[in-house]
């Protein structure tokens, strides 16, 4: 299993960079940064700086969407930053959540997802697209293809994962419910005539090490909150037979969301989140409690733990998981 981490682009652009660089020295393969620009800094200036002060780290956008940028801008963003990072970019992508939301507006679909995806990948790959009735074309896109991972939690947003990603998101780390999103991840993955074992799989999700259990949930709660935003939609879409009670019986208690303190520790959005949430949900507790974790991530089939590195004393974080071995899953 490979090791990941995702800023949030709210810390200085020094700390950024200086993060990314102890990371890559640690043994994590994998770094991304979160998409949403009202509320935080623009992603790509950074992931070029990213990939400026990195050697063979991977980097990309975990996750962005096809509606705030053209799929040409995105694409032209992607392919620079290609030949800037010696082809080691990665889009992470899913139908657009803070981005949008923060804005008054709605996810996009999947269909607009599938055909922004490729129109992507051909853009990068140097060919011809018809795009609004023009044949558009990049001749100067020779750092090939990013690898395309599709956020998602809901039976269709996951097959659509399996039909056309390199990889999933996985925006928890319950191995439960991982293995259910999994089934329909295959599921998608036979439809196109795919082999879903090349499919890579991430869970994404904050950590934090301590004895100390209140101390460890208290910094974290604040992801169940913002996984219930997506719960929040799949309860509208589907039948609650369709879903797992585990999924979408903690959102019950819900209040209003406010996008202004999204990702943040102590917000009030996360006070309707339980321990027992928290738990499966998120990495907490003492080194080895984080190491049984993570095998059992790796047992159900997660290829890349990715760690949500927003919770307070960061560079402790990347220090305790180096120092205790964690990163041999």
């Amino acid at each position: 299993m490979q090791f990941g981490i995702t800023i949030k682009p709210d810390l200085s652009i020094e700390r950024i960079i200086a993060l990314t660089r102890q990371a890559e020295t640690a043994g994590f393969t994998y770094a991304w940064m979160f998409d949403s620009h009202v509320l935080w800094m623009e992603p790509f200036p950074l992931l070029t700086l990213m990939a400026a002060n990195t050697r063979k780290m991977h980097l990309g956008t975990c996750v962005t969407n096809p509606a705030v940028r053209d799929v040409t801008v995105a694409s032209s963003l992607f392919a620079t930053l290609q030949l800037a990072s010696g082809g080691r970019m990665e889009m992470g992508i899913g139908r657009g959540d803070s981005s949008r939301r923060v804005l008054g507006k709605k996810p996009t679909t999947l269909e607009y997802l599938e055909e922004f995806v490729r129109v992507f990948r051909d853009l990068n790959a140097g060919k011809t697209v018809p795009y609004d009735g023009v044949n558009t074309h990049f001749p100067w896109a020779k750092g090939g293809v990013p690898g395309v991972w599709v956020a998602g939690y809901g039976p269709k947003a996951l097959r659509c994962a399996g039909r056309i990603g390199n990889g999933v998101i996985l925006q928890f780390a319950d191995p439960d419910l991982i293995e259910w999103c999994l089934g329909f991840v295959r599921e998608g993955a036979k439809e196109a005539g795919r082999d879903p074992a090349k499919i890579e799989v991430m869970a994404a999700a904050p950590v934090w090490v301590s004895d100390d259990l209140k101390l460890a949930r208290d910094r974290v709660r604040w992801f169940p909150a913002l996984v219930s935003n997506h719960v929040m939609d799949l309860v509208a879409r589907y039948k609650p037979e369709e879903l797992p009670p585990a999924l979408i019986t903690y959102v019950r208690d819900r209040g209003k969301y406010d996008y202004l303190h999204h990702c943040e520790v102590g917000s009030d959005n996360a006070a309707f989140v339980s321990d027992e949430v928290v738990d499966r949900f998120c990495l907490v507790g003492p080194a080895d409690a984080h190491r049984k974790k993570l095998e059992a991530l790796r047992r159900v089939g997660v290829t890349q733990f990715n760690i949500y590195l927003m919770c307070g004393e960061e560079e402790q974080t990347l220090d305790i998981y180096q120092r205790e071995r964690m990163l041999r899953a």
